[in-house]
């Protein structure tokens, strides 16, 4: 249950994403062509642009996470016997738990301190901003929780248990040698 809605967060954390990209590319060329072609510009395009890639990044973060698509290495962990295995990724979700804390406190902070502030074209809240990492912290705890919990419970198939799924050294597959 608690999967399903974390997969229907991410789906549209992703829809968001694309709505985004779309916007930057075209805010982009567009600014390009009216400046070769009119000699003009829209400077609030280069901020929202700017501020959209942020936004996706931390988003598309998230989404990464939930489909264990992050970059990894499993040269060491796939060596391992399964209990090693399972030690690394509860020490591993341990960290991130607190890494995710350490975005949340360190973000929420920084939106504290620039919600007065305003960005220098659109005149908004530089608030809205470093929220970004606030949203990131507080969306992806929940799947590093339910991660945790699946390997504290026992519900982690042992092939779950490396972090990667594929490497473009080996053949599709089992990663294990």
């Amino acid at each position: 249950m608690i999967q399903k809605l974390i997969d229907h967060y991410c789906k549209a954390l992703s829809v968001l994403m694309a709505l985004s990209l779309v916007l930057m590319v075209v805010m982009v060329f567009g600014n390009v062509v009216m400046r070769y072609g009119f000699n003009s510009g829209l400077t609030l395009s280069e901020e929202l642009s700017r501020w959209l890639f942020v936004w996706m990044t931390f988003l598309g973060g998230v989404v990464a996470l939930n489909e264990r698509a992050h970059l990894g290495t499993d040269s060491l962990i796939s060596r391992l016997p399964v209990a090693g295995q399972k030690l690394c990724l509860g020490i591993s979700h341990v960290a991130m738990l607190f890494i995710c804390w350490l975005i949340f406190d360190g973000a929420l902070q920084q939106t504290k301190i620039n919600w007065d502030s305003t960005s220098a074209v659109m005149e908004t809240s530089m608030g809205y901003f470093y929220a970004s990492g606030v949203v990131f912290a507080v969306l992806a705890a929940p799947v590093l929780l339910l991660n945790f919990w699946r390997l504290l419970s026992g519900q982690l198939r042992d092939q779950d248990l490396i972090g990667i799924r594929e490497s473009d050294d080996m053949p599709h597959g089992d990663p294990r040698p």
